[in-house]
């Protein structure tokens, strides 16, 4: 059962496409005045007795004024996004034209839609569960392919589904822990402590692979961030632009040309790798603006899930590298060693940095093994199938929820190791419901519900 949020009757309306002008605009109104308020504004049809899920064509007529020549579709609740009456509008995409049907809508007694507030309803009304509403979110800010999928799969309720299994199996065990509450003067056991202590064996393995998947979707839905580094005159510039297939970023002979850091974004794969050009690194430099872009530099290193170090084959010494290698382990920086201007190198220079571990030759002049650059960008970073049918942890808020969930099975498992009573067992399996709760909105505080939904576009 849904929580009940104050001004949740209302009728609402805003725009559902984005800003500006376009060919056409789409306006939703839901509530239950949708179909007073558009059958005063279109009067060539009853719509009242029009069926739900129809499109009508006509103008548009605030009094005798013509708004617009619009389609309207029509869903009644509760089968509709929200669950309510929703009617939806479309009409020519000039900005004066919505401003117009809004202003005619919201005077006939219907507010403006806050953030998220279509689908917070749609949740509200039990169209779908707290997890699906997030994903929705997620799907709108998609911008690969395996973030799409990953968002499509929660949305459509994949990830409710794993969390459904658990939630039900705790609650069967629950309830005849509950039963010998009632019996407690009889001193009998209606749960089986072995069969139980099974199943959170089988929980907690179904918990740990959505917490590790966690990894893996937060690549997904934030890309992975790639600190170009290296000393002036390297190639940095130069491999930014080849990588990119474009000349973003200045190349010259000069060392130092790069002063500030260079942020672009690559698709590998389906994942987006958000690339820095950063300041060339030297020890020593008198120039106070290359100072401070050296700083950023560092700083950005420090930060990267991985950093490309690029060297000049013709200007590097094994000893200076395998000082920057320590460095690295010192740290604990993931990196990958790039040797640039291997057309240039003999096989007799190259030689002396094979055994470097995570090592590779590339000229990025010539574009010589750049693709395979990239897939070692790929093996480096993602640690698991991006491709794959499972579910994906993607939210920070599911995952914090889940990790909460693991602590209190190991509480559960705990306390049936230790004999513990039916009371205690039966308050550390109230936790575990509770986390599960919070993942899917079945318990759920207002305040959270309102902070959630804020972070949605308008419209949705």
């Amino acid at each position: 059962m849904r929580m009940q949020l104050q001004g949740w009757d209302d009728t609402i309306v805003a725009l559902t496409t984005a800003p500006g002008i376009g060919a056409i605009a789409v306006i939703r109104i839901s509530g239950p005045k949708s179909f007073d308020v558009m059958n005063d504004l279109f009067p060539k049809k009853d719509l009242f007795v029009q069926a739900s899920h129809s499109i009508h064509v006509g103008l548009l007529k605030d009094g005798d004024i013509v708004l617009d020549e619009v389609v309207l579709s029509l869903y009644r609740g509760p089968k509709s996004y929200t669950g309510e009456d929703v009617i939806e509008i479309s009409c020519h995409g000039s900005p004066y034209i919505q401003e117009q049907i809004l202003q005619a809508i919201t005077k006939r007694g219907v507010r403006l839609a806050k953030p998220g507030e279509f689908t917070q309803r749609a949740f509200l009304k039990g169209k779908m569960d707290l997890a699906q509403a997030e994903a929705v979110a997620d799907l709108i800010a998609s911008n690969t392919e395996a973030s799409k999928k990953a968002a499509l799969h929660t949305m459509r309720g994949g990830f409710s589904s794993d969390l459904s299994q658990l939630r039900e199996a705790l609650i069967s065990f629950s309830a005849l822990i509950e039963l010998e509450l009632d019996f407690s003067q009889e001193d009998v056991e209606f749960a089986d402590r072995t069969q139980f202590k099974n199943l959170i064996t089988q929980l907690k393995e179904a918990t740990a692979t959505l917490i590790g998947s966690f990894k893996l979707g937060n690549v997904i839905k934030n890309g992975v961030q790639v600190a170009i580094i290296g000393k002036p005159n390297a190639g940095k510039s130069t491999l930014l632009n080849t990588l990119l297939n474009e000349n973003r970023a200045i190349v010259s002979d000069i060392a130092g040309t790069t002063r500030d850091t260079i942020e672009e974004v690559l698709n590998i794969d389906g994942v987006l790798f958000r690339l820095i050009d950063t300041a060339g690194i030297r020890e020593h430099t008198d120039d106070a603006i290359e100072q401070i872009g050296v700083s950023k530099s560092k700083e950005k290193m420090r930060a990267a899930q991985v950093v490309i170090y690029l060297y000049d084959l013709l200007n590097m010494s094994v000893e200076e590298l395998q000082k920057i290698v320590d460095e690295f382990e010192q740290e604990n920086i993931n990196y990958i060693l790039v040797g640039n201007k291997a057309d240039t190198a003999t096989a007799a220079i190259m030689t002396q940095f094979v055994a470097f571990k995570n090592s590779m030759f590339i000229s990025a002049k010539k574009n010589v093994q750049i693709e395979t650059l990239k897939r070692l960008l790929v093996e480096n970073t993602i640690h698991g199938n991006i491709h794959t049918e499972s579910t994906i942890v993607t939210n920070a808020r599911h995952y914090e929820a889940l990790i909460g969930l693991m602590q209190s099975l190991n509480e559960v498992e705990q306390g049936l190791s230790n004999q513990l009573p039916g009371d205690l067992l039966a308050l550390d399996i109230r936790q575990c419901l509770h986390y599960l709760g919070t993942i899917t909105g079945s318990i759920t505080h207002e305040d959270q519900l309102d902070y959630i939904f804020s972070k949605f576009c308008i419209g949705k």
